[in-house]
């Protein structure tokens, strides 16, 4: 079975970006998944509700992937889901437009992993910061997956960050092909701290 895949893409900088650049491309050309970059397509920030909405309904597995800003979500994406994410569309009376699609993230951070724990420099995980999310998802009625994180961008090998460009393909194919265990991913701080255990290779 095949599932559609629609990244949501949101990189304020992605000229001076290396990770996150290479992240989308890894995932450019797969059947069945678009990339939705939206500082591309609407760099005066005005979004286009209706076009937005008809790209949800059409995918059933949505992707947001963006750089880790402040412990949280670029600014346009935060617009993007004020906006679009609406009151009796997608959450409230009659706002079942999204129940039943899942919802992954997909972020590069520039701390290291060691930053992101209960003695570290952040005193949280990045699943943690990402409980504002992960809620919205379940309000909308969907299923949060959670993140993929690549921790530590800004100290990256270029071979280092083609693996984790690996990873995440991987991660894409397997959502798509419905060879994700949603369960083993549950008990992961980050998806990607063992994609094998939930890629299932059936």
């Amino acid at each position: 079975m095949h599932r559609s895949v629609l990244i949501v893409f949101a990189h304020p900088s992605l000229k001076k970006s290396r990770t996150g650049r290479i992240l989308a491309e890894s995932a450019s050309g797969l059947d069945g998944v678009v990339i939705h970059d939206l500082y591309e397509s609407y760099p005066e920030g005005d979004v286009d509700v209706e076009r937005e909405r008809e790209l949800l309904l059409a995918h059933d597995i949505v992707i947001l992937q963006h750089p880790f800003y402040w412990y949280s979500i670029p600014p346009l994406l935060k617009e993007w889901i004020d906006l679009v994410l609406g009151f009796g569309w997608a959450y409230g009376p009659g706002g079942d437009a999204l129940r039943d699609k899942s919802l992954l993230s997909a972020l590069t951070c520039g701390g290291g992993l060691e930053a992101y724990t209960r003695k570290g420099q952040n005193r949280y995980t990045v699943r943690e910061f990402l409980a504002p999310v992960e809620q919205t998802g379940r309000l909308c009625g969907m299923e949060w997956l959670g993140p993929f994180v690549v921790h530590g961008t800004l100290k990256l090998t270029e071979t280092e960050i083609r693996q984790h460009a690996v990873d995440y393909r991987r991660l894409i194919e397997a959502l798509r092909d419905d060879r994700f265990d949603a369960g083993r991913a549950a008990k992961l701080t980050h998806i990607n701290a063992d994609v094998d255990a939930v890629i299932r290779e059936d």
